[in-house]
């Protein structure tokens, strides 16, 4: 969950979504609060939501309240899926625009269990132009990435 998403960090239809800003685990609860709310909120005949993320997976154990110290490792409590930053979490399209999906994409990125927001393809392009234009005219030789590979 530490250090950011380098796979699934765009959107495949181009549209808009719901991206992590910070890493964490969505549960089961997560996944069933976005899903019953977007689905209210969207028009079905003319929009879509696809999920990129997987079903809960990872075990996360628990010890019962009031054990002692020791005696080896609790019972799966539940299972959660682990989100890196910068990791799209679901994606909406269709014929819209993103004023009008953007009030609900946020409000629902704001209940989740870590920071998120609603992003357009044209946000993510931006960002996407301001790093490439920040490294290059960066002047100084001894980069982050320079200094971790010759140490």
């Amino acid at each position: 969950m530490r250090g950011p998403e380098p796979i699934h960090n765009f959107l495949q239809h181009k549209q808009y979504g719901i991206q992590a800003l910070g890493g964490g685990r969505l549960r089961w609860g997560h996944f069933e609060m976005l899903r019953l709310s977007i689905g209210r909120k969207m028009d079905v005949n003319k929009m879509f939501t696809i999920w990129r993320v997987d079903a809960p997976w990872q075990p996360v154990t628990r010890r019962g309240q009031g054990q002692r110290m020791g005696g080896g490792k609790g019972a799966i409590d539940h299972y959660a899926t682990p989100i890196k930053n910068g990791r799209i979490i679901m994606e909406l399209g269709g014929k819209c625009e993103f004023r009008e999906v953007k009030d609900f994409l946020q409000r629902y990125a704001d209940q989740l269990p870590f920071p998120a927001r609603a992003v357009s393809h044209e946000m993510l392009e931006e960002e996407k132009k301001k790093e490439i234009q920040i490294e290059q005219d960066n002047t100084n030789r001894y980069t982050f990435k320079y200094l971790v590979q010759n140490n």
